[in-house]
């Protein structure tokens, strides 16, 4: 970062549905056994996916319902425009500023579509200035809260003495489709939940420094992660085996990112990475050489709140944070593209 950027607060919210993974196993059974001769076998990531309990925007019966884009996307702009001022409103009074002097809104969010994004459509109720910078970024995935917050750190540090507010927002349970007799739809059945976090970037001196951030994506990958797109909404794609991957390659490309900030794997005291399930979880320690169950903090957020996609590793990053913060967090998540994220942050000596 050209000057000194500092992360002033961290908030998370999720919506009021809170539904155990026995429940949505059930449902699921319900909603897919009858119909997929394949489910009792795939119904057994439900037990291994580390999660107890998630947070969705609607009750699970909402989702049995024959659901098309018009239903879904109606779900998604209510329930991410409350999410969005939760976050923000809990950000911005953690770090005692009001929601008039943001001078820039970087929102993250790939579940939905919203034009206008969602900042402009709650910035009367936020009380946003009328010269507010917005920065809408859609197609990140769970890679963008970590790429969201590197993306704010930058457009902090280009003015001096401004306020970057960062809000992810997923309401990825809007992609559960009972049409989609795949295993891929399966597996997120399993493993998605909704949420939202907010951060806020100031470009002043501070406890807590963004040092860098940075990206690496893999060629011909584009297969790994997305969404397919069709007239009952968007259908998840998991065309290859995410663990695999990220055992054999995340370490190198970390290494690459570090490198071009001068920086070494060495000199990372702790990783705070997105927590895409139990499998992730540990094919990334073994990535990072790691003993098993260093990823602490990744395996709660997981068990208590599922996979969110981009705010997630905000959530994980602020229980880092609370617990003791170290001296060099490394934050790390992968996403759409197929893409590795990493921003560094650096506490006071």
């Amino acid at each position: 970062m050209p000057r000194p950027v500092s992360l002033a607060s961290l908030a998370t919210a999720v919506p009021p549905h809170r539904v155990t993974q026995r429940e949505a196993a059930e449902a699921a059974h319900g909603g897919f056994a009858a119909r997929y001769d394949d489910f009792a076998r795939l119904a057994a990531v439900f037990e291994t996916s580390g999660i107890r309990t998630r947070h969705l925007v609607r009750p699970v019966e909402w989702y049995l319902q024959p659901l098309g884009w018009e239903a879904r996307n109606a779900a998604y702009l209510e329930a991410a425009e409350a999410l969005f001022i939760e976050a923000a409103t809990a950000a911005l009074e953690r770090a005692s500023l009001s929601a008039a002097e943001v001078d820039t809104v970087v929102t993250i969010s790939s579940t939905g579509i919203a034009t206008p994004s969602l900042e402009a459509r709650v910035a009367d109720r936020m009380g946003f200035r009328s010269d507010l910078e917005r920065v809408p970024v859609f197609g990140l995935g769970c890679a963008g809260g970590v790429s969201g917050l590197g993306l704010g750190a930058r457009l902090a540090a280009a003015r001096p003495g401004s306020t970057v507010l960062v809000v992810a927002v997923e309401l990825c349970s809007l992609s559960f489709r009972l049409d989609r007799l795949t295993k891929e739809n399966i597996v997120a059945t399993a493993l998605f939940a909704d949420g939202a976090a907010a951060a806020v970037l100031r470009a002043v001196d501070g406890p807590l420094t963004v040092e860098m951030a940075g990206q690496h994506s893999w060629p011909q990958t584009l297969d790994i992660m997305g969404w397919h797109v069709d007239d009952g909404g968007l259908g998840v794609i998991f065309d290859r085996a995410i663990p695999p991957f990220a055992e054999a390659h995340v370490a190198g490309a970390i290494e690459a990112i570090l490198g071009r900030a001068g920086l070494t794997r060495a000199e990372v005291d702790r990783f705070a990475c997105h927590p895409g399930g139990a499998k992730v979880i540990t094919a990334l320690e073994r990535s990072l050489s790691l003993e098993q169950g260093t990823l602490d903090h990744e395996r709660e957020v997981l068990a208590q709140n599922g996979n969110m996609s981009a705010p997630t590793a905000l959530f994980v990053l602020e229980r880092v944070l609370n617990a003791e913060p170290p001296s060099r967090t490394l934050l790390t998540a992968m996403g759409p593209g197929f893409t590795a994220s990493c921003v560094s942050l650096q506490a006071a000596a």
